[in-house]
């Protein structure tokens, strides 16, 4: 019997240019999760084995890049603005098969970019943003994961300012608890507090039970930590 590969590919149709072309997904079965760090990033027991590097797909006639949160609307001039600022600096490259980490980088950093002209939801544009600064912890980078984390931030803070979350799939206290956690991990403490307050508040009418359990740890840890900085000053 023919051994199931843990790879298959999917055929996709690019947004921009209607190019049909193959990308590469990992079945659900090979994925073995270990645990998930304090920011919520899985930790998969063989990082090979990690779905995160497939998420993005890649347009390789025009380099458009997109995830399944991507919309299909087209606000008027963002396909000539993509066409003119991706398609136009574009190299045709093959990102549909098996992903190093780097072409994973690349591929969410190419998303990002193509979001943002898009003008896609804030917090579309921050889940690209923090996936990146995982994958950047992944190759051992602190600079550009911080950079990541920052810029991951920003973007949450915006879709928490200025977007209805009824119909997607992040909860007001998930969202508050990665825009304390992100602050926390870029050292912005100050900004921090007020989040994690936000969401202690919230516990008792709450179902998140491991969120929150998870925000009061952290709370606590941040709080020794800033005493402990008052006492040496």
């Amino acid at each position: 019997m023919e051994k199931l590969s843990p790879f298959y590919e999917k055929q996709e149709t690019c947004h921009l240019c209607q190019h049909s072309f193959q990308s590469t997904k990992l079945r659900n079965r090979f994925v073995k999760l270990a645990g998930r760090d304090t920011d919520l990033k899985p930790l998969y027991i063989d990082s090979e084995m990690n779905p995160l590097l497939y998420n993005v797909k890649v347009c390789p006639l025009c380099g458009y890049s997109f995830t399944d949160d991507f919309s299909n609307f087209f606000a008027p001039g963002t396909k000539n603005e993509l066409k003119e600022k991706v398609s136009g600096n574009w190299k045709s490259q093959d990102y549909g098969k098996q992903r190093t980490i780097h072409q994973a980088i690349n591929s969410y950093k190419l998303a990002l970019y193509s979001g943002l002209i898009k003008k896609e939801k804030h917090l579309t544009l921050a889940g690209l943003a923090l996936r990146t600064a995982w994958l950047y912890r992944d190759s051992a980078n602190e600079e550009e994961e911080k950079r990541f984390l920052a810029l991951a931030a920003k973007q949450y803070e915006e879709a928490y300012i200025n977007e209805d979350l009824t119909l997607t799939a992040m909860s007001d206290i998930n969202l508050l608890y990665l825009l304390a956690e992100l602050h926390v991990r870029i050292g912005q403490w100050g900004k921090a507090v007020p989040y994690f307050s936000k969401i202690l508040k919230k516990q008792r009418e709450s179902q998140e039970k491991q969120l929150i359990e998870m925000a009061r740890d952290r709370w606590y840890e941040l709080r020794d930590e800033m005493k402990k900085n008052e006492t040496s000053v």
